[in-house]
């Protein structure tokens, strides 16, 4: 049962890092990100890492919503009145976020992620 867990969790990194090539209508810099929240803070940020990582030791963005890559498909109604928004989605290092615009697209939204991720924020934030 652990050997056919492990190999689910390894095929499921493997389909989002393969997932994970967005072309840059579907992207921003993190550059554009950190000056839209600035300018805009009532943009709607989708932060797609695990519990775990938003506790650990990157960077929370204040007011983003949390839904893990992984429940983000049968949790999408939660999102439903941010239809005719577009909504920025962050993860760790932009792997996962890239499959979270796919799917908020296929959905009907409008979704862009970050280059970069959090990695990539939390760099730039401390050397401010």
């Amino acid at each position: 049962m652990t050997k056919y867990y492990l190999i689910s969790t390894a095929l499921f990194i493997f389909s989002l890092t393969a997932c994970a090539q967005v072309d840059n209508n579907k992207m921003i810099s993190n550059d554009e990100f950190r000056n839209l929240i600035k300018s805009n803070p009532s943009t709607i940020i989708l932060d797609v890492r695990t519990v775990e990582e938003v506790n650990g030791q990157l960077r929370k963005i204040e007011n983003a919503i949390h839904i893990p890559v992984q429940e983000l498909s049968r949790r999408i109604n939660e999102l439903e009145q941010y239809k005719d928004e577009e909504i920025i989605i962050i993860c760790r290092t932009q792997n996962r976020s890239s499959a979270a615009v796919d799917i908020l697209i296929r959905n009907g939204f409008k979704a862009k992620c970050v280059n970069g991720g959090m990695i990539e924020y939390s760099a730039k934030a401390k050397k401010e």
